[in-house]
């Protein structure tokens, strides 16, 4: 610790503090536009000048110096600094009053507008004139994709952007060209960005440079309800902030979590908005004469009491990735009154069970958790794909420890290098084995760290898996390095609940291939429903997605933003959406329509409001109620599951997601993730 005086005002900070930090610290105010937290120091924007006693007669940049960089006085007195003196106060108008030299007077159709840095700190920091006449530079825009929109007039080169790029995203595709007032930031070739966190830059920046593409000129800020909320697009569970305007969701952006996401989210959560308008199911439909046909929502649960009360009908119910918690343990108790056990929320194949207990499910390490590791092996996943916000955490620590990463599966530019060991069980088995370089690695790490995808989420990768996570013998008490990466946010609350088959009740495999006579798709659109033949197929969703198209009786229900629902994420912790709009039409919450359906066909369940059944719900499975928290598992599972007999086949891993923008049925409805799948897809095959 060091000791630092700000304003007059003595504290003790960590001496690799900057003065900026130091400053921030002791509760004044640095005015910045190029710092940031998550970046590198690049010291450009010059706003941040302080005034050091005994330094130089001239500001310092307080965001490039640390308080060990400053000397002590004469007879040792603590190092002194000044924010708010004449001095500070002249160059800062200086600073402000250069940056406004070329900024455009565009505030009034600027999408920034109104949440600018640059408006903010030039009523606090600015002046009232201007003494430059001169022509104002012009900047022609650049295209960066389908995604951000440019106006590179405004941008005042913090290089926040360039920064990000390269060292959270991992794509080297930004940067600054020329000099001086010829100094320009743009594209590779003035190519589309190829990042999935590449709509992040549109919150870095601190001018309007950079705004959003599909937002633009839709809504201003003052207009918009916000409702902080969860996202649902993958299993990570990042915290969002829904922006609404009347019944109509107009953005989403991130909020900060320091466990999840910290403040960056992926570009499907971000774009996906516009897919909650589209295609949507907003009535009751029953097919008559092979057509869907609209009707009402008495006529369509006749229709489904008819069919599940036939004598001897086979009912089953697959949950899709997007399900809530609450709509499973509505449809998992409405099942059970009629005495069916056909039900299950996982993939064909998969071996994922809560009787393994539940470490053997989730992320036990935590995401945060992921920063402590020091050696890392992917087995059948590609986290760039499944979990982008995940694998910039993943390469964040590479980036400041260098650890050593093996990939088994796929090969995949992941944004930082992995050793691809090789591509299925074999090479699993032998590194179990302790056979190959990759072994020898691993044997000297203490806190290693194994991430199982859902593309190799078998019986005996599990147990091999586990086998590996708990071999070494070096490892730290209380490390559980054994972490599933699930890619449906609804996959582990499905778990939790036990919505699998019970005993003798057949599985999804079994239940698509006409295991069912009645079968209840909750927002199950993921699955190939070719194979069901005569089945009556109910479905219970949003969108006209698969499993409408193939569905006999359609009863609408509501998506993440319209409605509260639980979801638990991949390692494992309890969250809540937040309903910020309602739904369109007729469509009602997925709890409420299974309610009202328990009544038709007479097994009415015991709860009549959403309070009642969370009530059920945390009366059966307690830890739920624990929201915002990783209830810790039981590592004797994982070492139970290592021990676990298995015979290994031959067979290669593949990531289950094969486009990282169509992976859910709002994606699917969205015109902007359709443009972004076509753009991949464009490059891909050039790069081919």
């Amino acid at each position: 610790m060091a000791s630092i005086k700000v304003d007059g005002q003595l504290i003790e900070v960590p001496d690799y503090y900057t003065l900026m930090q130091a400053a921030e610290a002791a509760g004044a105010e640095i005015p910045r536009f190029c710092y940031h937290e998550r970046l590198s120091v690049a010291g450009n924007c010059r706003m941040c000048l302080v005034e050091v006693k005994g330094g130089p007669p001239k500001p310092q940049a307080s965001c490039a110096m640390s308080v060990k960089d400053l000397r002590p006085g004469p007879n040792g007195e603590p190092p002194e600094m000044f924010t708010n003196t004449p001095m500070v106060k002249k160059a800062r108008e200086g600073v402000m009053e250069f940056l406004l030299i070329n900024h455009p007077l565009d505030c009034p159709i600027c999408d920034q507008g109104g949440e600018c840095d640059l408006q903010d700190q030039a009523m606090a920091y600015g002046v009232d004139k201007n003494r430059f006449a001169e022509n104002k530079r012009a900047v022609e825009d650049k295209y960066l994709g389908p995604l951000v929109k440019t106006s590179m007039n405004r941008c005042i080169h913090c290089t926040r952007c360039v920064r990000f790029t390269t060292e959270v995203a991992g794509i080297s595709e930004m940067g600054l060209l020329g000099r001086g007032e010829d100094a320009e930031i743009t594209s590779y070739l003035e190519r589309a960005l190829t990042s999935e966190l590449q709509g992040n830059v549109i919150d870095l920046c601190p001018v309007g440079a950079l705004t959003s593409k599909p937002y633009a000129f839709h809504a201003r800020p003052w207009e918009l309800n916000k409702t902080e909320s969860i996202d649902v697009m993958d299993a990570v569970g990042s915290a969002i902030r829904i922006d609404s305007r009347g019944r109509e969701v107009m953005r989403i952006l991130p909020r900060i979590n320091e466990a999840i996401n910290e403040e960056w989210i992926s570009d499907k959560t971000r774009f996906v908005w516009d897919g909650l308008k589209t295609q949507r199911l907003d009535r009751p439909y029953v097919r008559r004469n092979r057509k869907l046909a609209a009707a009402s929502w008495e006529e369509a649960f006749s229709a489904v009491a008819k069919a599940v009360k036939k004598p001897g009908a086979r009912i089953g119910a697959i949950a899709g990735d997007l399900a809530g918690v609450e709509e499973m343990f509505a449809l998992k108790s409405l099942l059970a009154s009629l005495g069916s056990s056909n039900i299950d929320a996982r993939r064909p194949g998969s071996a994922l069970s809560p009787a393994a207990g539940r470490a053997s499910y989730i992320f036990n390490p935590t995401i945060a958790g992921i920063e402590e590791a020091d050696a890392i092996l992917l087995i059948g996943t590609n986290p760039r794909r499944e979990a982008s916000v995940l694998n910039a955490r993943i390469r964040k620590v590479w980036r400041a420890t260098g650890l050593p990463i093996g990939l088994i599966g796929e090969p995949a530019d992941l944004t930082y290098p992995a050793i691809h060991l090789g591509a299925g069980v074999d090479t699993l088995s032998e590194l179990a084995a302790g056979r190959g370089e990759f072994a020898e690695l691993w044997s000297t790490a203490k806190r290693p760290l194994v991430i199982v995808g859902e593309g190799g989420a078998t019986g005996d990768v599990l147990s091999l898996a586990a086998k590996v996570a708990t071999s070494n013998t070096e490892i730290e008490d209380g490390w559980n390095g054994f972490a599933v990466l699930h890619n449906a946010a609804g996959r582990v609350g499905a778990l939790d609940i036990g919505f699998v088959p019970g005993q003798g009740g057949a599985d999804t495999a079994a239940m698509l291939s006409g295991g069912a006579d009645v079968l209840f798709l909750l927002g199950a659109d993921e699955y190939d429903l070719s194979g069901l033949g005569d089945t009556l197929v109910v479905y219970i969703g949003t969108h006209g997605d698969a499993g409408a198209n193939r569905a006999d009786i359609i009863l609408p229900a509501a998506a993440y933003t319209e409605k509260s629902a639980t979801y638990v994420n991949t390692e494992g912790r309890v969250q809540v959406t937040t309903r910020a709009v309602f739904p369109p039409g007729e469509a009602k919450e997925d709890w409420a329509v299974i309610r009202a359906l328990s009544a038709v066909v007479g097994q009415t369940l015991p709860f009549n409001s959403l309070a009642q059944l969370r009530s059920a719900m945390y009366a059966q499975y307690p830890h739920l109620a624990r929201l915002d928290t990783v209830v810790q598992a039981d590592a004797r599972d994982v070492t139970r599951l290592a021990g676990a007999s298995s015979m290994a086949r031959a067979a290669s891993f593949t990531s289950p997601v094969t486009d990282f923008y169509l992976t859910n049925p709002i994606a699917r409805a969205s015109a902007v993730m359709a443009d972004c799948s076509a753009l991949q897809a464009g490059l891909r095959q050039a790069a081919e």
